[in-house]
């Protein structure tokens, strides 16, 4: 009797160390599917864009002339999304790209915080929870 239950446990151990096994196998398994399915569309390989680094792609201030452009152009002024996609587009870059978007968004705010410093840049509060932006004009200096 003893034996047959030490093998009854010994058993028992066995299928619930396979047990587990077999879940942390059924979580990888689902986790590559989850990565096929990305790289799948329809069967097809879909494209992906490419990401790149904003350091690389703008010149130094190049997103505050662009946003200062769009701003002059702008007297109502415009919140930080529609700077964004004028930069995007600017730059002829994908504007169907969240990422993209967001990340251009991001530098835009930096840069306009900088600029909101130095008094060339003010925001006028926020529309639907985005910071609106609008050009101070400056008189040029009289002698």
């Amino acid at each position: 009797m003893t034996t047959l239950r030490r093998k009854r446990d010994e058993m028992e151990a066995a299928i619930r160390a396979y047990e587990k096994k077999t879940e942390a196998l059924r979580r990888d398994l689902a986790q590559v599917n989850a990565t096929l399915r990305m790289f799948e569309l329809n069967g097809e390989q879909e494209v992906f864009p490419v990401h790149m680094d904003l350091n690389r792609i703008f010149k130094r201030f190049e997103i505050g002339r662009l946003c200062h452009e769009a701003l002059a152009a702008a007297p109502e002024g415009l919140d930080t999304r529609e700077l964004a996609l004028f930069v995007i587009r600017a730059k002829s870059f994908d504007e169907n790209d969240a990422v993209l978007r967001k990340a251009i968004s991001y530098r835009i705010v930096q840069a306009l915080r900088m600029q909101e410093k130095r008094r060339r840049i003010a925001s006028s509060g926020k529309r639907r929870g985005i910071r609106v932006w609008i050009a101070i004009n400056q008189k040029p200096a009289s002698s």
